[in-house]
């Protein structure tokens, strides 16, 4: 009850502040977003920056942000500006209530972050679909899902048992191969190409020792993150002075690490405490830091259709 009582004050908050800024302000839609109803209405910014804007005629939310990271551990796909862009993709300058409320202006409910109890009890709430909408250098408009500027972790060691050593397998030069010799584990650090894996394998014809080496070859390959996100709607704090604080405002918006004041978050363990983070930027994919990036949320209904918006550049 307190939750829900909290989650309509956001909500009436918001709409008390959105219409001292008129529709006709909204910037205009770049050529890779939906384009407005047939009607002419036009998204409705929601915070003075313009950075959230609600377009209830495309049942989305228009979030303008800007590249932020491309090459580390993360933890999200957005954070609030000045806060976590040290292991954040996209940062944002606005209030995370505001986003709150204009999921909930779509019908959106939250449901419950992520709880660390005896065992994991992963989080909750409405489906929402992430989309990343970018201009690059050649002015060509590119439209994709969020999940593909994220990938599984690969700058980490990856291992295979392997009983004995080959010898005269390992070299002098060797940076990213080592063998363990206490646990009796092959170990490769990072992505192994083909390249690398075709020299490995030339080095023994060992059956065991070229088992292992596929194995680290095909645990290394980059993949795209599977996960959806869900409307966790983070939660409150009382303060001393008996106010109540929105905790996403830390920086928490979109998370793939799970945090218990997320505001979305991923729907798998994906734990952020240390040494147990899974994801990283696929860097190749993403746009220069600074780039300007508008970032669509779009719940997901029981009785929503495939209209095709699943698009690829």
């Amino acid at each position: 009850m307190v939750r829900t009582l909290h989650t309509a004050a956001l909500c009436c908050g918001l709409f008390l502040l959105a219409p001292a800024v008129p529709a006709a302000q909204a910037p205009a839609e770049s050529p890779q977003e939906k384009p407005a109803a047939k009607d002419g209405q036009q998204p409705v910014p929601l915070n003075p920056e313009k950075t959230v804007l609600l377009d209830l005629a495309n049942k989305r939310l228009l979030l303008k942000t800007r590249v932020a990271l491309r090459e580390g551990v993360l933890e999200m796909l957005l954070c609030k500006a000045q806060t976590k862009e040290h292991e954040s993709i996209l940062a944002i300058d606005s209030q995370a209530y505001v986003i709150h409320a204009g999921l909930m202006a779509l019908g959106a409910e939250p449901g419950s972050p992520a709880r660390f109890r005896k065992e994991f009890e992963p989080p909750t709430g409405q489906e929402v679909e992430l989309y990343v909408n970018w201009t690059d250098e050649q002015n060509r408009p590119h439209r994709v899902r969020a999940q593909t500027w994220i990938r599984r972790l690969t700058r980490r060691y990856f291992e295979h048992p392997l009983e004995n050593l080959p010898e005269g397998v390992l070299k002098k030069d060797d940076d990213d191969l080592r063998y363990d010799e206490t646990n009796k584990l092959l170990l490769w650090f990072g992505t192994l190409t083909e390249e690398q894996r075709d020299d490995l394998l030339q080095r023994s014809e060992d059956k065991a020792y070229r088992a292992a080496v596929q194995s680290l070859f095909e645990q290394s390959q980059p993949r795209e993150m599977e996960a959806d996100w869900v409307f966790a709607g983070s939660g409150f704090s009382r303060q001393k002075d008996g106010s109540d604080w929105y905790q996403a405002e830390a920086g928490n918006l979109i998370c793939v690490a799970n945090f218990s004041d997320a505001m979305l978050d991923v729907t798998m363990e994906s734990s952020a405490s240390a040494g147990n983070l899974l994801f990283e930027p696929y860097t190749e994919r993403i746009p220069p830091l600074g780039t300007p990036v508008t970032l669509e949320m779009i719940p997901v209904f029981d009785d929503d259709q495939d209209d095709g918006d699943k698009e690829s550049d």
